[in-house]
C-alpha cells in the first residue's frame, strides 16, 4: 500500500511539474513574439530631482543619459580612488564609455576597483572585460563561490548592487545597469550623494571587496562623520548572513500612518512582507504599489498576478506602468522615510543576493521621491478589484499552475 501511495504521489508530482513546464514554455514563446511585434519603447523621463540632507547634496535621476554623463564626469575627476560595482555591464556605447573612463583614471594613477557579476554578464564576451587596464583591481563575482561547501547559503547569491564611489566624496546607487538599453528603453531611478553621506556607500563596497582578502589587497577603513545620520545604507552581505534590507522595509511599513508608495519591477513577496502591507491598507494607510504592466520577465509577471486578489481586497492600490519597463526600486512612507536602491521585493533580492539600498529619513528628500512617484503614476493604469474579478478562467488557471514558483523567485 505504501509503495502504491508513493508511486501515485510521484506520478502526481511529475504531472504537476510537466504542466508547469508547459505553462512556462508557452509564456516564454508568447512573450518573445510579443516583444518582436512591440519593438523598443522609450519611457517618459520625469527629470532630475534634488535636495540637501545633512550637508550632503542628493540628486535623483530618472533617465540614463544624465546619469551616465555624471558618472563619467565623476570618474574623470577622480584623484585618488574609484569603486564600481554592477550587475550587468553591456559591451555597447554606454558600456565602453564607462570602460574608457575607468581605464583613463587608472592610467593617471587613480586606484580603481571593479566588481561585476558573472551570471549577469554571461552573454557579454569575456574579451570586453579583458580591455580593463591591468592596473585596475577587478573581480568577476560568481553566483556559486568555491567555498560553497562551507555553507550553501553563505557562498551563493548574485552581485546585484549598482554602486559607484569616487574619492570617498561622491557616490551613486540605484537600479540602472550599464548599457544602452537601460539608458534609453527602461524607466529606472538612481541617486547621487555628494558629501559625508557617502561613507556608508563606500563601506558597502569595501565589505564585499574585502571578504577573503588580506594585506594590501584590502580597501582600508576610514572613519564616518556621524554616528546617527539621516542618510544610511542597508546592504545585504550573504557571506555574513546579513540581510538588513528586508528588515528596513518591515520596520518602515509597520510605522506607516498615512501613505506607503512603493515602486518595484518584480514583486514576489513572502507572507511576512505581504501581510504588513495589507494590514497597513486595512488600517487606512494609502498603500500604492507601482509595477510594470509588462516587465522583461514574463513568468515573474504572471506569478505576481497571483497576489492581486488578496491585495485588492485588502485595499492595496495596484498601479501598472504602461509606457515601458519600469525597473525602479523605490519607496516613500508618510512623507518622512524613503529608500532608493537595487533590491526588488522578492526572495532573491531580500534573502539571497548582494544588494544595496539607500535609506533616507528626511522630509525634503521624501517630497522629491513623491514627485517622482506622482510623475510616473500619470502613465499607469489603476487596477480595480472589479476589473480583476472579471479575468478569464484560463488566466486563473495559469496563475494557479505557477503558484509553486513563489517560493523560488
Amino acid at each position: 500500500m505504501a509503495g502504491k501511495l508513493m508511486k501515485t504521489a510521484a506520478a502526481g508530482a511529475a504531472t504537476l511539474a510537466g504542466a508547469q513546464a508547459a505553462v512556462v514554455g508557452g509564456l516564454l514563446l508568447w512573450d518573445r513574439h510579443r516583444q518582436k511585434e512591440r519593438g523598443s519603447r522609450r519611457p517618459p523621463q520625469p527629470g532630475l530631482f534634488g535636495t540637501e540632507v545633512e550637508e550632503s547634496q542628493m540628486t535623483i535621476y530618472t533617465a540614463g543619459g544624465p546619469l551616465f554623463d555624471d558618472m563619467v564626469a565623476a570618474i574623470d575627476s577622480a584623484q585618488t580612488s574609484v569603486m564600481l560595482q554592477t550587475y550587468i555591464w553591456q559591451n555597447d556605447a554606454v558600456g565602453r564609455r564607462i570602460m574608457d573612463a575607468l581605464n583613463a583614471a587608472a592610467a593617471r594613477g587613480v586606484q580603481v576597483y571593479v566588481i561585476y557579476d558573472l551570471y549577469g554578464n554571461h552573454t557579454v564576451p569575456r574579451s570586453f572585460f579583458g580591455q580593463l587596464d591591468p592596473r585596475i583591481s577587478s573581480h568577476r563575482m560568481p553566483p556559486l563561490q568555491s567555498q560553497i561547501w562551507r555553507g550553501p547559503i553563505r557562498y551563493t547569491g548574485l552581485s546585484h548592487s549598482k554602486i559607484l564611489v569616487v574619492d570617498d566624496e561622491t557616490g551613486f546607487v540605484g537600479g540602472f545597469n550599464i548599457g544602452d538599453e537601460f539608458a534609453r528603453e527602461w524607466r529606472d531611478t538612481h541617486v547621487r550623494e555628494v558629501g559625508p553621506a557617502v561613507w556608508d556607500l563606500r563601506q558597502a563596497f569595501a565589505n564585499v571587496w574585502n571578504e577573503g582578502r588580506s594585506g594590501s589587497t584590502r580597501i582600508g577603513w576610514i572613519p564616518p562623520q556621524s554616528w546617527n545620520p539621516r542618510v544610511r545604507v542597508a546592504s545585504n552581505l550573504p557571506v555574513q548572513l546579513v540581510y538588513p534590507i528586508r528588515h528596513m522595509y518591515l520596520k518602515a511599513i509597520e510605522r506607516a500612518e498615512d501613505r506607503i508608495w512603493l515602486t518595484t519591477p518584480y514583486f514576489v513577496p513572502d507572507q511576512q512582507v505581504l501581510k504588513p502591507l495589507m494590514r497597513a491598507a486595512r488600517r487606512g494607510v494609502d498603500v500604492r504599489i507601482m509595477l510594470p504592466k509588462e516587465s522583461n520577465h514574463v513568468v515573474v509577471d504572471w506569478v505576481t498576478r497571483g497576489f492581486y486578489t488578496d491585495m485588492l481586497e485588502a485595499g492595496v492600490k495596484v498601479l501598472l506602468y504602461t509606457p515601458a519597463m519600469i525597473h525602479s526600486k523605490t519607496a516613500t512612507i508618510d512623507g518622512v522615510w524613503s529608500t532608493i536602491g537595487t533590491a526588488n521585493i522578492d526572495r532573491l533580492s531580500l534573502g539571497l543576493n548582494y544588494e544595496t539600498n539607500l535609506e533616507v529619513i528626511d522630509e525634503g528628500f521624501a517630497a522629491e521621491v513623491e514627485k517622482v512617484f506622482e510623475a510616473d503614476a500619470e502613465h499607469c493604469e489603476l487596477l480595480t478589484a472589479e476589473e480583476w474579478q472579471q479575468r478569464p478562467q484560463a488566466v486563473r488557471a495559469v496563475e494557479l499552475a505557477l503558484l509553486p514558483l513563489r517560493g523560488i523567485l
